[in-house]
Formats: structure tokens, sequence, C-alpha cells
């Protein structure tokens, strides 16, 4: 949101700042709706894809292009985590379906349970708060991916594919002051769909235990080593 960004920047620097010294090494932030060329999957140690306000239903050339770079990272093996919109482009790159949730806009600091077992999530709760902005959903997982957690809005709220490849609806990076911002700019959205703006603002929060997960990716990036079937990879290079 513009009026979150102006004061708080933008997703590439609170994914940084959520790593912290889990990854030292370089970030390089590409911009998928420029005609520039991505970093090739090999010269990087890892992608991550962050939100965005744009729909992946919306099918507009940049993104038939960022599925293509998707489908590239997956057959290169190369570690990939998706954030809410890249959650959903990765999905669908790979065979899913996105579309708009059925259960309505999915907006706070709402309760996650991860329901496998995979190190994606080690050091965090089986419940744990997470913050969420989306309207938009994976509703058909591809084929030999796995469902990894779940919100009372959204079932499929975490999913992985293989040893690398890792995905969120949820937001890891945002904190509770970002949360909130996102609410207020929201509100009157909320309000019209018959939510509670106010009970949703009140209850914003951070969420640390969602942070974590960035970090795992990266640390498992850092160190060079992937995954086993239940375990995670890592990240190092961003892409937004």
């Amino acid at each position: 949101m513009p009026e979150v960004a102006a004061r708080r920047g933008e997703f590439a620097l609170w994914i940084r700042e959520a790593v912290g010294d889990g990854w030292t090494g370089a970030w390089r932030e590409h911009d998928l709706r420029s005609d520039a060329a991505p970093p090739a999957p090999g010269d990087v140690r890892g992608f991550i894809i962050t939100g965005s306000s744009s729909s992946v239903t919306d099918r507009h050339p940049w993104m038939l292009r960022a599925e293509e770079l998707v489908r590239a990272i997956a057959a290169s093996k190369t570690p990939l985590f998706g954030i809410c919109f890249g959650h959903q482009l990765v999905a669908q790159a790979l065979g899913g379906l996105v579309a708009k949730n059925p259960r309505g806009r999915e907006i706070g600091t709402v309760r996650c349970r991860h329901h496998a077992d995979d190190a994606f999530y080690a050091g965090v709760p089986n419940d744990f708060d997470v913050n969420t902005t989306h309207v938009d959903s994976v509703v058909r997982l591809p084929s030999g991916a796995r469902a990894l957690a779940s919100t009372a809005l959204e079932p499929v709220a975490a999913f992985a594919i293989g040893e690398r490849i890792r995905c969120v609806q949820f937001h890891p990076e945002i904190d509770g002051d970002a949360m909130r911002g996102y609410v207020r700019a929201r509100a009157h959205l909320i309000r019209a769909e018959g939510g509670d703006a106010e009970a949703i603002h009140a209850g914003a929060t951070d969420a640390p235990h969602a942070a974590r997960l960035l970090r795992n990716f990266a640390e498992r990036c850092a160190r060079g080593s992937m995954i086993v079937p239940t375990w995670t990879t890592s990240a190092a290079d961003t892409t937004s």
C-alpha cells in the first residue's frame, strides 16, 4: 500500500529485516513488471517472490513471463519461496489454479496451524500468528504439491513442492505496525463486505514465528544445504 510504503519502505526491505543475519550475502531486487531480464537460476542461491496488489487471475503479460521464470527455477532445483501473490503465482505456474477465495477476504493477524512435518517450521509452534491480506487463493494445488498449513479462511495457507519450493499465503515479513496500516487502507472494503475493520485493526500484532519462516529459508541457502523430504531450503537473492 502506498501509504504504508511511504512510511516503512517496500516488501524487499521488510524481508531483509526478517531474515536478519540468517543471510549475509548479497541481495538483488528485480521488478517482475519490467522488461529487464531477471537473474538466471544459476546465478543466485535462491529466489523470493513477494506479494503484490495485482491479481494472478488478471494474466497480464508480465505475469506470464514471471510464470516462465518460476518454471525455470523449479526445473533448475533452485530454492524458491513465494509470499502471497508469489505463493499464488508459483502454484498457477506449476499447474495449480488461483481464484477468488470463496470464504471472503482474509486480512489482519490470524491464527495459523501447520499440520505437516517440515523443517520449514523449525522453531515454530504448531499454532502461530500470521499477518495476511488477500482476496485470491490457491483453490487447486499443482500435482505433487502438499499443503503444509491452514487458517480459518484459508485451507492452503502454505504448501511445498519437492525439496526446494515453499510458499505461504500470508506475509511473514509484515509486522503489526504495517498490518495496521493495511487494515486502515482497506477499512472501507472490509466494512462494505460486512467485516469489523475496527476489531481487525485492534487485533493486528507482530508475528515473529511467521517471520522465522523467512529466516529458516535463508539460513539453508546460506549453508548451501537443501532439504530432505521432511525439511526445507532457503533463499538468498530476492525477487520482488
